[in-house]
């Protein structure tokens, strides 16, 4: 889907963002829970939590198994180092019930909602390859528009990993994406805005 080098220190590690598809070990060396007994999100918060701890990575699998995907990975140097969920809204649940996300029209968007990078492989650019992939992913699957949900961080500031996990409004704004409408969901006590790019 998109390969390229990496700028500053790594310069010489090569980046390659590819569709979950097929790709079940990548994924669940970025995502899964890997202690005997744990309990995580397997990326199924957004998808559909009425789904059991247990049986989450048969249901994540069979996702990667067929098109379009649950999502797409970042490789440095053939390494799964990085994710993010991208399909359309209909697919997730939560997406579909929110009372503090909106919709902006009636066209069926994809979200790019979420993205998880190892650590070890953070400060790297990593999102930003993540989320152009994602973009590509959903134009390839015939995405008329792709939304996110980022949170509003003012210059100059960072944000913790935990509550950035839905990316940052300067993050999109970078990739071509603009502020389409408010939300009244918060990350980390930080406002969230629906941001939107246009692909038809």
């Amino acid at each position: 889907m998109q390969t390229g080098p990496q700028s500053g220190a790594e310069a010489a590690s090569e980046v390659t963002v590819r569709s979950a598809v097929g790709r079940y070990d990548g994924f669940f060396e970025v995502v899964g829970v890997k202690k005997p007994g744990g309990k995580g999100c397997w990326c199924m918060s957004y998808r559909d939590s009425r789904v059991s701890t247990e049986e989450r990575p048969a249901y994540m699998r069979d996702l990667c198994a067929t098109e379009p995907g649950p999502g797409v990975l970042a490789y440095v140097d053939g390494t799964p180092a990085g994710w993010c969920s991208v399909a359309p809204r209909s697919t997730y649940r939560r997406l579909m019930n929110a009372r503090t996300i909106p919709f902006v029209d009636d066209r069926d968007a994809w979200v790019a909602v979420c993205f998880v990078v190892r650590a070890g492989y953070r400060r790297r650019g990593l999102m930003h390859a993540l989320l152009d992939g994602a973009v590509a992913h959903a134009a390839e699957h015939g995405a008329e528009v792709v939304e996110g949900y980022p949170v509003e961080v003012p210059d100059g500031e960072r944000v913790d990993v935990i509550s950035g996990y839905v990316g940052t409004t300067r993050l999109f704004e970078a990739h071509g994406f603009h502020r389409a409408a408010p939300t009244t969901g918060r990350s980390g006590h930080r406002p969230r805005w629906v941001m939107r790019r246009e692909l038809a």
